[in-house]
């Protein structure tokens, strides 16, 4: 899993990279996401051809860690996750 430092302020946006896990040809459907209690989506978008999921997430409680998971699709009907873990700080 991935950490990052995140302002329990900031609106930033995060990216899911499956580039090197997708089939030459296949690409990412659907994204969904399950998040810590005090993180929320803003807005995502499938990006990079379909090989990516970029998200904005907002909140977080200072001194906390929360995870952000993103559940992709593909077109081939594979289901996979992603975490990061957002240190949230304070800066």
């Amino acid at each position: 899993m991935c950490t990052m430092t995140k302002d329990p302020n900031a609106y930033l946006d995060y990216k899911w990279d499956w580039d090197s896990w997708l089939a030459s040809l296949e690409i990412i459907s659907t994204a969904t996401f399950v998040l810590s209690s005090g993180l929320t989506v803003g807005t995502y978008d499938i990006t990079d051809a379909g090989k990516s999921v970029t998200a904005w997430i907002s909140g977080g409680t200072d001194t906390s860690a929360e995870e952000a998971t993103c559940r992709i699709t593909t077109d081939a009907g594979r289901i996979d996750d992603r975490t990061i873990i957002l240190e949230i700080r304070e800066r």
